[in-house]
C-alpha cells in the first residue's frame, strides 16, 4: 500500500500564478507554485461550513482545511499551471 501524500512544510514559494493585479484580487486570494511543484492556496477557510455537506466518499482529514477561491482567480491562473 502506498503512503498518503503529505505536504512538505519546507518547500519555498517559487512563483505566483495568475493575474493578481486587478481588484478584488490585489492581495488575496492567491495561488502559488512551490519549489517542489506543489501549490499553495490562500483563500477563505470554509471547512466548518462545508464539512456537514461533503459529497459521499469525500472527507477532510484533521490536518486539512477546505479552502475556497473565486472562479475568476483560478481561471486567471490556468495559463500558469503546467499540463504535467
Amino acid at each position: 500500500m502506498s503512503q498518503p501524500w503529505m505536504a512538505d512544510p519546507n518547500s519555498a514559494f517559487l512563483r505566483q500564478l495568475g493575474d493578481n493585479t486587478s481588484a478584488p484580487y490585489e492581495t488575496c486570494p492567491d495561488l502559488w507554485e512551490l519549489e517542489n511543484g506543489d501549490f499553495a492556496i490562500i483563500g477563505s477557510d470554509l471547512t466548518d461550513e462545508y464539512s456537514s455537506r461533503l459529497p459521499e466518499g469525500v472527507s477532510i482529514a484533521p490536518y486539512e482545511r477546505l479552502v475556497v477561491l473565486p472562479r475568476a482567480r483560478i481561471v486567471s491562473s490556468k495559463k500558469d499551471i503546467p499540463d504535467v
